[in-house]
C-alpha cells in the first residue's frame, strides 16, 4: 500500500499526473479505465485514489464503490467537469474524501492528493479502539495517568470517587473501572442520584416490600440488590439528600440496609463507584454534605481532567466519534480536515467530552461533504465557543478555587502541578493556533525557540511538531 492511483481515460491527464508526481517524488501508478483499476485491487490495496468520474465503460463512482467495499480507508480523490457538480453530490455521498473540478491547477491537486496520504497515513497509526467501545480514549498524560489509575484498581473492591466537570465522561471511568476489576462478570448498575424525585430516590436505591407506601403493590428490588456482586455507580453524588447520605453511610459502613418497610437485614455485597462535578469540601463546609461520607467515599479519587486541559486528544476523539455515528446512523462516515481540527484544538470546550459527541454526530448529518472544514461547522457552534462565557475575566478566581481544592485534599505538590498546568496550556493552544509551527508560536508567546522545544519535550505535548 504505497502508490497514487490516477485513474482516467484521458491520456493528456494521465501525463501531467505522471511528470508531476514524478518531480514531487510521490510514488504512483496509472490505469486508463476503472476495470483496469478495479482489476488491480484483486492483487494491491493504493494508498489514494484520484478518478474521473465520467470514463468510456465503468464510472468512477462504480470504482468509488468498489473502493468504499474492499478498502473503506482509502481516501479517494473525483475528478469532475464543472457541470458535473451534481455528481460531485453523489461522491459524497458514496464516501469520496474530496472533489477535483476540471480543470484544474495541478499544484492545488497535488497539495489535495498530499492531504489524502496524509489522512491514509493517520488512518494506518490509529490507536486501536476495539477495546474502548465507548470512547474512553486518550493519548495526553493527564488521561495516561487516570488509565495507570484503574490499573491500579483493577484488583481491589475500593470505594472510589470520581471527579471532574459535567461531559469529561465520568460514567465512562466508573464502567471502565468495573471492566477491570474481579466484578467484571456481574452487573454495573448506575444511578444518577440528581435526576430521581427525593421521596422515590430511597425507593431505587434500597427497594420497598409491598405495601410500605401507596402505589407499592409488590416487593421491588433496589439498585444494591440488582448489583449483588458487581458495581454501583452513584452518580451526581454531591446533589444527595441529606436522610439518604446517612443511609448510604451506614451501609458503606458496616455493609447491610433495609428495604423501604423492610424489617430484615440485606447484605450489600456490591463495590460502590461514585461522581460528582461538584466541589464537595465545599458542599461540606456549606453543610450540604456530611463530612464524615466524604471522607468515606474520598479514600481514592481519580479526577477526569476537562478536554480543554487535553486538546491533543480532540483528533482522536473526533475521529471516533464521526466513526460511532455514521455507523450508527448507516451513512458514510466523514472527517475533520487538518485545519478543522487545529481551530477545534483553540476552543474553550466548556461542555467537554459531550460537547465534542454533539458536534461530531451534526456534522455526521449536516455537513455537505466527507472532508470537513472549519467552515463547515455550524455558526451558533463558533460563536459560542469563541465567546466563553467571562473565563478570560474570572480566570484568577478560577484559579483560586483549584488552589483551594488541591489543598484541602491534602495535595502537596500544588506549586509543581498547577504550574506545568498553566505552561501545558500557554504552548498547547499556541501550537494548536500556529498549526504545530513551534517557532511561530514561541514568538506569539514572547518566550525562545529552544525554550519552546524543551517545555514541548518537558510537558510530553504530543502535537505536530514542525
Amino acid at each position: 500500500m504505497d502508490k497514487v492511483w490516477i485513474v482516467d481515460d484521458d491520456q493528456s491527464i494521465r501525463w501531467v499526473f505522471e511528470k508531476t508526481l514524478i518531480r514531487e517524488k510521490i510514488e504512483h501508478q496509472l490505469f486508463s479505465s476503472a476495470e483496469q483499476a478495479s482489476a488491480a485491487l484483486d492483487k494491491a490495496q493504493p494508498l489514494v485514489v484520484v478518478s474521473d468520474i465520467r470514463m468510456s465503460g465503468d464510472s468512477g463512482l462504480d470504482l468509488l464503490t468498489e473502493i468504499n467495499e474492499k478498502f473503506p480507508k482509502v481516501p479517494t480523490i473525483i475528478m469532475t467537469a464543472h457541470s458535473d457538480l451534481d455528481s460531485a453530490v453523489s461522491a459524497f455521498q458514496k464516501g469520496a474524501f474530496e472533489y477535483l473540478a476540471k480543470p484544474f491547477d495541478i499544484d492545488a491537486a497535488v497539495e489535495l492528493i498530499r492531504r489524502a496520504i496524509k489522512k491514509s497515513d493517520d488512518q494506518s497509526t490509529k490507536v486501536d479502539k476495539s477495546s474502548n467501545p465507548n470512547g474512553l480514549l486518550g493519548q495526553a498524560k493527564s488521561m495516561q495517568e487516570v488509565f495507570r489509575t484503574i490499573g491500579r484498581l483493577s484488583q481491589t473492591d475500593a470505594t472510589v470517587l470520581i471527579t471532574g466537570e459535567s461531559g469529561t465522561g465520568k460514567e465512562l471511568i466508573a464502567q471502565a473501572l468495573h471492566n477491570h476489576s474481579q466484578r467484571t462478570n456481574k452487573p454495573f448498575v448506575a444511578i444518577n442520584t440528581a435526576s430521581i424525585p427525593k421521596e422515590l430516590l430511597e425507593s431505587e436505591l434500597f427497594g420497598h416490600e409491598r405495601g410500605s407506601f401507596t402505589g407499592a403493590q409488590a416487593t421491588r428490588k433496589g439498585r444494591f440488590e440488582q448489583a449483588a456482586g458487581g458495581t454501583l455507580f452513584l452518580d451526581e453524588i454531591g446533589d444527595m439528600p441529606a436522610e439518604l447520605q446517612t443511609r448510604l453511610l451506614r451501609v458503606l459502613s458496616d455493609g447491610h440496609y433495609y428495604r423501604v418497610g423492610g424489617h430484615e437485614p440485606l447484605k450489600a455485597n456490591v463495590r460502590v463507584l461514585a461522581a460528582t462535578h461538584q466541589n464537595l469540601n465545599k458542599r461540606v463546609e456549606e453543610g450540604l454534605f456530611r463530612e464524615d461520607l466524604f471522607h468515606r467515599l474520598n479514600v481514592i479519587r481519580v479526577k477526569v481532567p476537562p478536554l480543554r486541559d487535553r486538546i491533543e486528544d480532540i483528533p482522536l476523539l473526533a475521529d471516533f466519534f464521526l466513526e460511532k455515528n455514521a455507523v450508527k446512523l448507516g451513512v458514510l462516515r466523514k472527517s475533520f480536515t487538518q485545519e478543522a481540527l487545529a481551530y477545534l484544538q483553540t476552543k474553550i470546550w466548556n461542555g467537554n467530552v459531550r460537547q465534542l459527541e454533539n458536534l461530531c454526530h451534526w456534522v455526521t448529518v449536516m455537513a455537505p461533504g466527507a472532508s470537513v472544514d472549519t467552515c463547515d461547522l455550524p455558526d451558533d457552534f463558533k460563536h459560542e465557543i469563541d465567546k466563553p462565557k467571562d473565563v478570560a475575566g474570572d480566570w484568577g478566581q478560577l484559579l483560586s478555587q483549584e488552589v483551594d481544592q488541591l489543598l484541602s485534599s491534602g495535595n502537596t505538590g500544588v506549586y509543581e502541578e498547577l504550574t506545568r498546568a498553566f505552561e501545558r496550556a500557554l504552548i498547547s493552544r499556541a501550537l494548536a493556533f500556529t498549526s504545530g509551527r513551534k517557532i511561530e508560536a514561541a514568538n506569539l508567546l514572547g518566550i525562545g525557540r529552544n525554550t519552546i522545544a524543551r517545555k514541548i519535550t518537558e510537558l510530553n505535548l504530543s502535537l505536530d511538531k514542525k
